[in-house]
């Protein structure tokens, strides 16, 4: 382990020391992300993703920074995608347990809503997450590989939030290959759909906070689909 690493590690384990020993910051946290529900969805999806994409980068490069990266923007980019990211997941938590509902489960949206664990509860987070997973990460997953690439296009500036994204020039040099065999035919059904299952059976107030964690795994993943590219 480099020094650099250890430095990491160490800020990290203080960073998030605080909420698990001090009661004051964690009924802070609680009090704030039940009162202001968007903004800890931006706040934690641009802190934990960027984090996430940082230790791809430091994977795939050996550095935690590197021209063209852009953590800032890439932060402000991901705190926007995490307010995307908390209103789909409130839309599909409501909405598949009623389709599954008239689809013949019934009684699936009263015992997915109900306090506690339980086999109905844990089928319909199974089917929000198959639902949300095949519809809307994929959308997601390339819409996030544009906004990557076109920080990259900009020096990782700030630039890149007034310069006219070019989608299409982007969307047509992406390995797609490397987006469909890999990042949706094999990370979606083998770690997403399982993931999202275990998100959506946590309680409410948790489930934005693991999606967020789950972007750390989301930055070695995409890590790891840009070594494979190449």
């Amino acid at each position: 382990m480099k020094k650099q690493d250890l430095i990491v590690v160490i800020g990290t384990i203080l960073f998030f020391l605080p909420f698990f020993t001090v009661d004051a910051v964690y009924v802070w946290y609680k009090t704030f992300n039940a009162d202001h529900y968007l903004i800890m969805a931006f706040l934690k999806f641009g802190v934990l993703a960027t984090y996430g994409e940082v230790l791809g980068l430091r994977l795939k490069t050996g550095k935690y920074n590197a021209p063209n990266f852009g953590i800032f923007p890439r932060a402000i980019v991901w705190g926007l995608f995490g307010i995307w990211i908390a209103a789909m997941m409130g839309i599909y938590k409501a909405g598949v347990p009623m389709f599954l509902d008239k689809m013949g489960l019934c009684g699936l949206q009263e015992a997915f809503s109900a306090s506690g664990f339980s086999g109905y509860k844990l089928l319909g987070s199974f089917g929000i997450s198959v639902f949300m997973n095949l519809t809307f990460a994929p959308v997601f997953m390339t819409l996030h590989k544009i906004t990557d690439t076109h920080i990259g296009m900009n020096a990782g500036s700030l630039k890149s939030f007034v310069t006219p994204i070019p989608i299409r020039k982007i969307i047509t040099s992406l390995n797609w290959d490397v987006q469909w065999n890999f990042v949706f035919k094999k990370t979606i059904p083998l770690f997403w759909i399982p993931a999202h299952t275990l998100t959506f059976i946590l309680p409410n107030e948790y489930q934005v906070l693991f999606a967020a964690l789950l972007g750390i795994a989301l930055g070695l993943i995409l890590s790891i689909a840009s070594m494979k590219s190449k």
